[in-house]
């Protein structure tokens, strides 16, 4: 069971966050909050494992509550819905605290993979923030700015299968039905992954996958 918390200071865009996440058995809303300051104390005395917060600009107010967060309870995973798709934004969350960032094209089941893959560790990222930084990320290979290392022959063909069609940005639930396997076999097998190339971040996976031409930019 995964225990969520989820905040915005807009109760209607709250409600709808809650509406969500309802009929999935295995996660449980244990906190609705829209006061900072309840939201700061109550996660100190109860166990959540994900945050869902709603931000609509990176004030400083914003950016502290994060790290407030982030201090207070290091277990929590914090996972940011913003319409904001910036890279200033996306940044400078993710220094803050932030493991997640779903951008506005996200739907219910980007909002359910998010939760899923913050709590089993690793950083989560929308499509369209991937794109973002992946583009960042173009932009200082070209000038000499990377420095991602290789090690694409510890990956199994499976694996480098999965790092492309990821890299590609098929959702794990569209990897696994082109692949005749469970979701939470792609999950293993980029956990897997991830671990071989010693990468600590989605993002990482990608920047990999470009250099070794495992994708094409």
């Amino acid at each position: 069971m995964i225990d969520i918390a989820v905040f915005d200071e807009h109760k209607l865009m709250l409600e709808g966050l809650v509406s969500l996440l309802g009929g999935v058995s295995d996660l449980r809303t244990v906190l609705i909050c829209d006061d900072r300051g309840v939201l700061v104390q109550k996660l100190k005395a109860m166990q959540v494992h994900v945050l869902i917060m709603n931000i609509r600009d990176i004030s400083v107010r914003n950016l502290n509550l994060i790290i407030q967060l982030t201090i207070s309870s290091p277990k929590l995973k914090i996972l940011i819905v913003s319409m904001i798709d910036s890279e200033e934004t996306v940044l400078k969350t993710i220094k803050a605290g932030a493991k997640g960032y779903l951008g506005a094209d996200s739907d219910r089941n980007d909002l359910l993979e998010a939760i899923y893959t913050l709590r089993s560790g690793h950083d989560y990222l929308s499509k369209s923030i991937t794109h973002l930084l992946l583009n960042r990320y173009i932009s200082g290979m070209q000038t000499g700015e990377s420095d991602q290392p290789a090690g694409i022959g510890s990956l199994s063909l499976r694996q480098v299968e999965i790092l492309k069609m990821w890299g590609e940005s098929y959702t794990n639930q569209e990897i696994a039905e082109r692949l005749f396997i469970s979701v939470r076999t792609v999950e293993s097998h980029k956990n897997h992954i991830m671990q071989k190339l010693n990468l600590k971040s989605t993002v990482d996976m990608i920047k990999f996958a470009i250099k070794n031409n495992i994708i094409e930019i």
